[in-house]
């Protein structure tokens, strides 16, 4: 079965704040594009996995309540949580192991006021 979701949109206030979060924490390329007035800046992915875009426009608000999305931190998400702490975001929960099969997962705000979250293996 392909992942059940296919797109995740992160709203932001300040875009190019937000842009530059994340390409820090999760040292990647994000493509910034204009669609009808709203700015989309996405992270580039691999085929057949889920989208991720950051988004401004009159119907996105920032938010800590909501559907809680979790980005995958790869092997170890320590790395992760200090660049959180240093680009202007907050953990709120640090790291903390679901067990021993699942893994360890954090709860963090972005510079925007969205909580996320993150999982790992290790």
């Amino acid at each position: 079965m392909k992942n059940l979701i296919s797109i995740v949109e992160i709203p932001t206030d300040d875009f190019i704040r937000a842009v530059a979060f994340y390409q820090s924490i999760l040292d990647v390329a994000i493509e910034e594009v204009d669609m009808g007035g709203v700015r989309m800046g996405v992270i580039l992915s691999i085929e057949d996995t889920v989208s991720v875009v950051l988004v401004k426009g009159d119907d996105y608000k920032p938010s800590l309540h909501g559907p809680l999305i979790y980005l995958n931190a790869g092997d170890g998400m320590q790395p992760m949580l200090e660049k959180i702490q240093s680009n202007g975001g907050e953990v709120i929960v640090p790291k903390s192991e679901i067990s021993p099969d699942m893994g360890f997962f954090a709860l963090f705000t972005d510079t925007e006021g969205n909580k996320l979250g993150l999982h790992s293996s290790n």
